[in-house]
């Protein structure tokens, strides 16, 4: 089980925050992300907000750190990437 995070970069909500992918499922993503007790309503698309405070804890838990660009990348090589706006399946 593999999962990603790029750095805390992404500004929102007086925060900076980083995403949390995974290459393999959307399933193996929820299941690290409920063990790192992520709320669901973090998930946005394809892959989990966590904001800078819980950046260590993602990388402890086992997250390996990679560049915003090799986010992109894994998610487009999975076939798992969600473009904003695209019609999007029911999560289960």
């Amino acid at each position: 089980m593999t999962v990603y995070i790029d750095p805390p970069t992404w500004p929102g909500h007086g925060r900076l925050w980083s995403h949390l992918v995974s290459d393999l499922s959307y399933d193996e993503l929820h299941a690290f992300a409920d063990r790192m007790g992520v709320p669901r309503r973090a998930f946005e698309r394809d892959h989990y907000d966590i904001p800078q405070l819980r950046y260590a804890d993602a990388v402890h838990a086992g997250a390996v750190e990679v560049s915003s660009r090799e986010v992109v990348r894994l998610l487009h090589g999975a076939g798992l990437r969600r473009r904003k706006g695209a019609a999007q399946p029911r999560s289960s």
